[in-house]
């Protein structure tokens, strides 16, 4: 009786505890979301708040009129998430299924390889340059691709890991014995028993590349690069034009009613409008997420 009531005290606190967690962590949200429906000038006067005197549509009214453009930018950003999440998923998996193979040649030194390059990192220069005159990505798609597809050795890791303690080594022996090959083991054995670890790390790399704009800072021109544009290149190009027409418009002599432009509200309704699929999505790889995490954490 003790210890269940040791237990239920437990669970209390812990339920406490992640319940004020989870409000610290939905509240950002919350005032994000409502700071993009508060009038500007509200804005600016008052500052952000949870009961703003005055709600306004116009920030989302501009951005749907730049609907074209972001409509746009949003298929690219689903044709690039897709694209590069599928490739990197699958880049990945192979080689951590590789690590885990007994007696394969090599292991070691691609593991040590593997940790070396969580510890030192070429730099911008360095990636630069192969990127763009030895790869030549530049003002292709691949620019926003192949960077990130190129692994993180942290998930390389985590994937190892969860292979060598979550899938048994008897039943992919048994495998071999019968005269399965290891890439019929790796699709027909690893793979099914691998949908946690699988959502886990393509969670992680889809939100990478959703998120992802410094590549096409450094790879795209707004020359010849501007078709394969982001939504979140797309956006923050938007919100600097913005900035650019509220300071600049007098010392260029331009008529622009500079006071109906959503400058302040307009960073927040760029940010909802960036982070709502991702908000919408998560829930579905939420049990996955967890599992995969928990168990790939598990050293093998």
């Amino acid at each position: 009786m003790v210890n269940s009531r040791d237990e239920k005290i437990t669970r209390a606190i812990a339920t406490v505890v992640m319940s004020f967690l989870a409000i610290c962590a939905l509240l950002p949200f919350i005032l994000l979301i409502i700071a993009s429906f508060t009038d500007n000038g509200v804005a600016v006067r008052e500052g952000y708040s949870f009961f703003p005197s005055q709600f306004s549509l116009s920030a989302y009214q501009y951005l749907a009129q730049q609907w074209s453009m972001l409509g746009k930018g949003y298929l690219m950003t689903i044709v690039v998430t897709v694209l590069g999440t599928t490739i990197g998923l699958t880049i990945t998996s192979m080689l951590a299924y590789a690590l885990t193979v007994p007696g394969l040649p090599g292991r070691k030194v691609m593991s040590f390889m593997i940790i070396l390059s969580m510890l030192f990192h070429g730099g911008i220069v360095a990636s630069y340059y192969v990127y763009s005159n030895l790869i030549h990505i530049k003002d292709t798609i691949w620019a926003l691709v192949m960077p990130g597809m190129l692994m993180s050795a942290f998930n390389i890791i985590l994937m190892r890991n969860f292979f060598s303690s979550s899938i048994s080594s008897e039943l992919m022996e048994s495998a071999r014995i019968d005269g399965a090959g290891e890439i019929k083991i790796f699709a027909k054995i690893v793979i099914p028993l691998s949908v946690p670890i699988l959502a886990t790390v393509g969670l992680m790399q889809a939100v990478g590349y959703w998120n992802e704009w410094t590549n096409g800072m450094y790879y795209l021109t707004k020359r010849n690069g501007s078709q394969y544009y982001t939504i979140q290149l797309i956006l923050n190009q938007l919100n600097e034009d913005i900035q650019f027409l509220s300071s600049n418009a007098a010392q260029m002599g331009l008529v622009v009613d500079t006071s109906n432009l959503p400058t302040t509200t307009m960073r927040m309704a760029v940010a909802v409008v960036a982070i709502l699929p991702l908000l919408i999505a998560y829930p579905f790889f939420q049990k996955y997420f967890v599992k995969g995490i928990t168990l790939g954490a598990v050293k093998g």
